[in-house]
């Protein structure tokens, strides 16, 4: 476009041209929004829609009095430019955008067709092979095909019937893209919604697999001083089993240790429920299962090592229960065996006296 003309309204859109093989199909135009903008030429009086796409001019439509802009859905609109041959479809961000770019096309439709009107009335005044007497049969009115500024042509009877056949060829065009046009738009959002849906899903991911992360780690860390604590207790159950405090003293520790594990179990628990309902990076998400696991191997063998303390615990009571049963048989027996002794010495000191 020239440098005569200046962009009186610019917006942007992803923008569509029908398929010139099926007329049916939308193909898009660039992969990315395009700016599209309102131009108007001072110097030839006309109005053009413009949209350049790296040095390529995806759009260059003169706007004509007999165009009209379609709104096919909420985001999308379409006109058709005969001179073009062909039909532009837009598609926007929202609903706003394409209702201010509507207006935008009525206004200047209307002011295109106010210019050709005050440049057919300055033909007519200029032009004096117009001037007829009254008893003359005025011609056909002038139809611009292409907008003011172009080569006007005398409309007849055969034009007549191009026009009409040549909008019901457009009419047709435009019932015939609008349904291709409904369905691609309604995938396309629905992929643009899937992708924020997904960078979102992305995002929130990544800020739980931190925090999954730092709760690892500071399960490791109690796993770690768990253990010593384990050692000790194992080491109190060889060493004090006699003692009745040490053994109160371990079952509460013991006690205390069991409930740490469920809570670990039950915080595992709900990390596992939680992370099934994430998207994850499938590196991360093996990462984080096989440290899940290697807690819960953890806190199996934690597990065992209690059992087994609790076991040893045990036995060394009964040990002690018996071999303080045995004292008591041997105490008796040893009482039975010194009443036997005193009565054998006074039946000897008896017979002494005698």
């Amino acid at each position: 476009f020239s440098r005569r003309e200046q962009p009186i309204f610019s917006t942007r859109a992803h923008v569509f041209q029908i398929d010139p093989a099926t007329k049916r199909n939308w193909i898009p135009a660039s992969k990315h929004a395009l700016t599209v903008s309102y131009f108007y030429d001072a110097t030839r009086n006309v109005y053009r829609i413009i949209s350049v796409g790296g040095t390529k001019a995806i759009i260059n439509s003169t706007i004509t009095p007999n165009m009209t802009f379609t709104k096919t859905s909420q985001k999308f609109g379409q006109w058709a430019d005969s001179r073009a041959n062909t039909v532009y479809g837009l598609g926007f961000a929202s609903e706003q955008h394409l209702s201010q770019f509507a207006e935008k096309f009525q206004e200047v439709k209307e002011a295109a067709r106010l210019a050709r009107e005050k440049s057919q009335d300055k033909t007519e005044l200029t032009n004096p092979a117009l001037n007829i007497t009254s008893h003359q049969v005025l011609p056909s009115p002038i139809i611009s095909s292409n907008g003011p500024g172009e080569d006007k042509l005398f409309r007849s009877q055969s034009a007549d019937v191009e026009i009409t056949t040549e909008k019901e060829r457009l009419k047709k065009m435009l019932s015939e893209g609008s349904v291709s046009e409904v369905q691609w738009e309604a995938e396309f959002f629905s992929l643009q919604d899937n992708n924020n849906k997904l960078v979102a899903a992305l995002h929130e991911a990544n800020a739980n697999v931190d925090q999954w992360k730092k709760q690892l780690a500071a399960y490791q860390e109690e796993t770690e001083t768990l253990r010593p604590r384990v050692a000790e207790l194992e080491s109190q159950a060889a060493h004090d089993s006699s003692s009745e405090n040490n053994k109160e003293e371990l079952s509460q520790t013991l006690e205390e240790l069991e409930l740490l594990i469920k809570a670990k179990d039950e915080e595992i628990q709900m990390l596992k429920s939680q992370k099934c309902g994430r998207w994850e990076a499938e590196g991360e998400r093996e990462e984080m299962l096989q440290k899940l696991q290697d807690l819960e191997t953890r806190n199996a063998e934690l597990e065992r090592s209690l059992h087994l303390a609790e076991q040893t615990l045990a036995e060394t009571l009964a040990e002690r229960e018996k071999i303080q049963s045995e004292v008591t048989k041997v105490a008796e027996i040893m009482d039975v065996k010194i009443f036997e002794l005193s009565e054998i010495r006074q039946g000897l000191a008896k017979l002494v006296e005698s």
